[in-house]
């Protein structure tokens, strides 16, 4: 029997559905809250529970919004005829980071994976490809994760696909700055699978 509230005991029970936290890291965290930061503590839990009833999944894409439309799709200024295909909202939000890329996006929220009975369903990919063929999309980028699960869903993805438009994968391989010693068998594979001809420099009319 535990010598402490039923209530804290829930608590510390509901922070253990966070990635990465276990029971001991969820009872630190929950004494944390509740002995230093209490008017932190409230200012959290208003802030999820307004969450929870005003975020939704984007109507296009999937990404979190509190409208239809996320805020990339409703953006007139993205390139409208390029879609890019990610596993999670994680996945977006590193890609946004970087700037270079300016079109759109569709998050599939996971993998295909038959043992855990998810499917293109699941996915929301009848959705993406009803994305395709009712709008002028010129190319879809496949970013799935170069792990078994996100190669499958990529195959599966690019037969669907590929007859309607063009489909390119993201470049994998070997880093920058990394040396071939220290690069896994798997990363040199794909490197070699994906390398791509070198551009001849001009010669100078001397």
């Amino acid at each position: 029997m535990s010598v402490l509230p039923s209530a804290f005991v829930q608590l510390v029970e509901s922070l253990t559905i966070l990635p990465g936290i276990g029971p001991k890291s969820a009872q630190r965290m929950a004494i944390h809250l509740l002995m230093k930061k209490p008017q932190q503590a409230k200012v959290l839990a208003e802030t999820l529970a307004d969450n929870l009833d005003n975020i939704k999944h984007c109507t296009r894409c999937q990404l979190l919004c509190e409208t239809d439309l996320c805020r990339i799709c409703s953006d007139a200024n993205r390139d409208q005829h390029i879609i890019c295909v990610v596993e999670n909202i994680s996945d977006l939000l590193t890609l946004e980071q970087t700037g270079t890329f300016r079109g759109l996006y569709f998050v599939l929220m996971g993998s295909l994976s038959p043992i855990d009975r998810i499917g293109p369903e699941e996915l929301g990919i009848p959705g993406l490809l009803q994305r395709i063929q009712n709008e002028d999309i010129h190319e879809v980028i496949l970013a799935n994760n170069p792990t078994i699960e996100g190669e499958a869903t990529a195959h599966f993805l690019a037969s669907k696909i590929s007859k309607k438009v063009k489909v390119t994968r993201l470049a994998s391989g070997i880093p920058i700055g990394t040396e071939l010693t220290y690069v896994n068998d798997h990363t040199i594979h794909q490197a070699i699978a994906c390398r791509k001809e070198v551009n001849r420099p001009t010669e100078t009319v001397q």
